[in-house]
């Protein structure tokens, strides 16, 4: 009863329909097999009824057969040439694929990600080796890879002595054939030969049209409605780019805003029509070829990274002013035009860029305060027709809070707390990325001492006796302190802890000296102990009772320039 329903609903990320049936399925259904303890389990499905039969290879099975059970099944798919575990199939591939580059001397470019696509397509994978006309090597490496892997998937393969590519490649066919497979490579060869003369025509065509006569063609193409061409964009990232190279040490501002001048220039050119995937690299070619410096063309070439947690982040200065302007310049503009991630919904990849911007900043140690850039990012906003400036610092704002949030993700798989980002944004005077997360392990390491978590049970209960008293007095206690009203001697001591404390730490956070503002916040743990041990705070004598209240105010003050404790779980 069960089966025809989970069928018919289950869910496919595309599907089809055929015939005149309903169903929709990711291909036309054909029969179905199903067996329960050696007896048909019966029920129809799109007026196909179920049964204990099936086919193997299309072209190389003897036809339809019975089966038995599970290892029946499994048994006799692999007499009709089909490998049901797809675990098989890739090995298979691996010692295919071996066995065919070690006679040329070769290796192939390894590609997890392709292998482990072509063992899905394949049912009795056979390896043979393909060859193209050396002169197509004249064309870009990564373009040539890029035609093998991602149209023809096929595997590359290099000179296993000078790390070369060479006009050489394997490709998996799902057949046994008498001619051991030389009718089928040479179809493969025609194919990937057509392929490869477009893209030596595009190659050649481009190097005609120097980068910077492509950059009128920008003004043709819509970045965004609000926010004008694309053109306009690398303008916003140009300005970007001379701003950031202040903060980067060894940035010449020059090749920056070169760089950024022509790091888009490439879109518009037949090589990036053709392979979407190389915008940037083709870019950073026809640089190189028309005598850029290779800080210039490296940052073309590198401006769109990093784009995942294992893409390798650019180190050079130049390279990374520019990738950081093209990622501050996307994800500002693109909050002013009101396009913010929400939910699941994310069309224009803020959040990948977001946790780029932020991978550029703290591998690189750069030390930028992101509010700074608020003057450029108005001046910029003006320009626009359909933007209000008076939105900019909102707008930083936001931009801020979406890259704590990105950091809170980020930081997580590497083991720091979220709720201490929490706290230490919360103080509201960090947008140092590298400064906050400074703060952030020094405030990590100290919580996880013995000091720190008494300290926090500490302000906690201090917080709390606070918050209590305030609702029921109904006044707010400041946290100063009339001397002359310390009686005991743990209140004198908490107090004067507090005032030596809030000069240590003081002078340890304008130092950038968090571990010291740490062990100065550990120096309160005896008095506030103690304090709690002997005295009360709730006494008849209500001057006396408000100014021990203040006491414990100025408690939870002083701890405030290293963060705000009432954020910090547990």
């Amino acid at each position: 009863k069960a089966l025809p329903d989970l069928i018919g609903k289950f869910p496919w990320p595309k599907s089809m329909r055929w015939g005149s049936g309903s169903l929709r399925w990711v291909r036309p259904l054909h029969s179905i097999l199903c067996i329960l303890e050696g007896k048909i389990v019966p029920f129809e499905v799109n007026g196909i009824r179920s049964g204990d039969k099936t086919e193997g290879h299309r072209f190389m099975s003897e036809g339809s057969f019975q089966v038995k059970d599970f290892a029946d099944y499994k048994h006799q798919l692999n007499k009709n040439y089909v490998m049901l575990d797809p675990a098989d199939r890739k090995k298979i591939i691996l010692a295919e694929e071996k066995k065919v580059i070690q006679k040329q001397g070769l290796d192939l470019v390894s590609d997890e990600n392709l292998l482990n696509e072509v063992s899905g397509l394949v049912e009795w994978p056979m390896a043979h080796m393909g060859s193209f006309d050396q002169a197509f090597l004249d064309i870009p490496e990564e373009a040539l890879i890029s035609e093998m892997r991602h149209h023809q998937k096929y595997f590359p393969c290099r000179d296993s002595k000078t790390g070369k590519l060479v006009n050489k490649f394997v490709f998996v066919s799902n057949m046994v054939t008498a001619d051991k497979g030389a009718a089928i490579t040479k179809g493969n060869e025609r194919v990937l030969a057509a392929r490869l003369h477009d893209a030596k025509f595009f190659w050649d065509q481009d190097r005609k049209i120097r980068l910077e006569d492509q950059l009128a063609k920008l003004n043709d193409i819509v970045f965004h409605k609000k926010l004008g061409n694309l053109w306009w964009h690398v303008l916003r990232i140009r300005g970007l780019a001379k701003e950031l190279s202040a903060f980067i040490p060894g940035c010449d501002r020059e090749m920056a805003k070169q760089a950024a001048n022509l790091c888009k220039a490439d879109l518009v050119s037949g090589m990036v029509g053709e392979f979407p995937e190389l915008q940037g690299v083709m870019g950073a070619y026809y640089a190189a070829a028309e005598g850029d410096t290779p800080e210039v063309v490296a940052a073309i070439r590198q401006h769109y990274s990093p784009q995942g947690p294992n893409d390798t982040c650019p180190t050079a200065p130049v390279s990374v002013a520019v990738a950081l302007a093209d990622k501050i310049a996307t994800i500002v503009f693109l909050f002013f035009a009101g396009e913010r991630p929400t939910g699941s919904k994310d069309p224009y990849a803020l959040r990948r860029a977001g946790l780029g911007l932020i991978r550029l900043i703290v591998e690189n140690n750069l030390r930028i305060p992101l509010k700074s850039l608020a003057p450029a990012i108005k001046k910029m906003a003006a320009e626009a027709e359909n933007l209000n400036q008076n939105d900019t610092d909102k707008v930083v704002q936001d931009v801020l809070d979406f890259l704590v949030e990105r950091l809170k993700v980020q930081q997580k798989a590497q083991g720091v707390r979220h709720d201490l980002i929490d706290a230490v944004v919360s103080i509201g005077s960090e947008d140092d990325l590298v400064r906050l997360l400074a703060r952030v392990n020094a405030l990590q390491g100290f919580l996880g001492t013995e000091d720190g978590e008494n300290l926090l049970a500490g302000f906690k209960r201090a917080v709390n006796i606070v918050t209590i008293e305030e609702k029921k007095r109904k006044k707010t206690f400041s946290g100063a302190v009339n001397v002359k009203l310390l009686k005991e001697k743990e209140e004198l001591a908490l107090f004067d802890g507090l005032e030596a404390a809030k000069e240590a730490i003081s002078l340890a956070v304008a130092d950038e000296k968090f571990e010291e503002a740490m062990s100065a916040v550990a120096n309160l743990r005896a008095p506030i102990d103690a304090f709690f041990d002997q005295v009360t705070v709730n006494v008849d004598d209500k001057k006396i009772s408000e100014n021990r209240l203040n006491l414990l105010a100025g408690f939870r003050g002083v701890l405030t320039p290293v963060a705000d404790f009432s954020k910090i779980e547990g």
